[in-house]
C-alpha cells in the first residue's frame, strides 16, 4: 500500500518529532510513508473564520497532494475531521472536486484509527513505566468518533499506569481561532482543564491533537507544573525504544 503522511501545520512547525515517531512505528509493520512536499494547511482556520474561498484554495492543494495514494494518515483528529466533514461542503457545487474530496475522505485516517482499524495493531510492544492520563480532543471524539482506538493502544503498554482524566470530555479551550477571539473564556477553560490534569497526579498528559496539548501544556508550564505533554505516537515510539533498550537490542 502507498501511505502518505499529512503532517498538519502545528506538528510540522512546532512538533516535528511526532512525524518521526509515526514513521518509525509504521515502518515496523512494513509501511513506508510517502511525504508530498506540496501539502499545505487543510484550510480549517480560514473555514472557521468564514473565509471559504481561501479555505477552498488550501483544500484544492490538499486534494492534489494526496490524489494518488492508497491511504492518508494524520496526527490530528481536528485536521482529519476537516477533510471528512467540511471538504464535501466546500465543494458541494463542483462535481469534479466533490468526487475528489469524497475519495480523499474515504482514505484519510487519524493515526490511531489507521493503526487499529486498517493495520489491526493494538500492541506495538511498548514499555513506558509512568503514570499517564489522556485528554480526548473534541474534534477527534465528536467528528471522527475516536474513542476505543487510543485506549486499546494504551492498554497494551507495559509498565504504564493509566489514570482517567476527570471531566475528560470537556473542551480545553483552544478551538483554534476561538482562543484568540475569546481569550478570556479560553483561558478560564484551559485553567480548569489543567486543574483536572493535576488532580490525576499523572506524570504525563497524552493526546491526539497538538493544538489541545499545546494549550494545556502551556498553561501547566505557566503554573510551573512539571507534567510532561506528549502525542500518543510519541509515547508509543518512546515505549518501543524503551523495550528495545531493556532487551539489549
Amino acid at each position: 500500500m502507498k501511505v502518505s503522511l499529512f503532517i498538519t501545520c502545528i506538528s510540522d512547525a512546532l512538533f516535528p518529532p511526532i512525524g518521526e515517531a509515526m514513521a518509525q512505528l509504521l515502518a515496523r509493520y512494513g509501511v513506508r510513508l510517502d511525504f508530498p512536499k506540496v501539502q499545505t494547511c487543510c484550510g480549517q482556520p480560514a473555514f472557521n473564520s468564514g473565509y471559504w474561498d481561501e479555505a477552498r484554495a488550501s483544500a484544492k492543494t490538499i486534494l492534489e497532494a494526496f490524489d494518488d495514494c492508497d491511504f492518508v494518515i494524520a496526527p490530528s483528529g481536528s485536521c482529519t475531521g476537516m477533510i471528512h466533514h467540511y471538504y464535501p461542503k466546500l465543494f458541494e457545487n463542483d462535481p469534479v472536486l466533490l468526487e475528489k474530496s469524497n475519495r480523499l475522505k474515504e482514505k484519510t485516517y487519524e493515526f490511531t484509527q489507521f493503526l487499529v482499524q486498517v493495520l489491526g495493531v493494538t500492541d506495538v510492544g511498548a514499555y513506558f513505566p509512568h503514570k499517564v492520563t489522556y485528554h480526548p480532543s473534541c474534534h477527534g471524539s465528536r467528528l471522527l468518533g475516536i474513542k476505543d482506538e487510543p485506549m486499546e493502544l494504551m492498554s497494551h503498554v507495559e509498565g504504564m499506569e493509566y489514570v482517567p482524566l476527570p471531566y475528560a470530555e470537556d473542551c480545553c479551550g483552544f478551538g483554534g481561532t476561538f482562543a484568540i477571539k475569546m481569550s478570556e473564556i479560553s483561558g478560564a477553560m484551559v485553567t480548569e482543564k489543567s486543574q483536572h490534569v493535576l488532580e490525576t497526579e499523572a506524570e504525563v498528559l497524552v493526546g491526539l491533537d497538538m493544538g489541545c496539548l499545546l494549550n494545556i501544556g502551556g498553561n501547566l508550564k505557566f503554573q510551573g507544573k512539571p507534567v510532561r505533554v506528549m502525542h500518543l505516537a510519541e509515547l508509543l515510539y518512546e515505549g518501543v525504544r524503551n523495550r528495545e533498550q531493556t532487551a539489549g537490542v
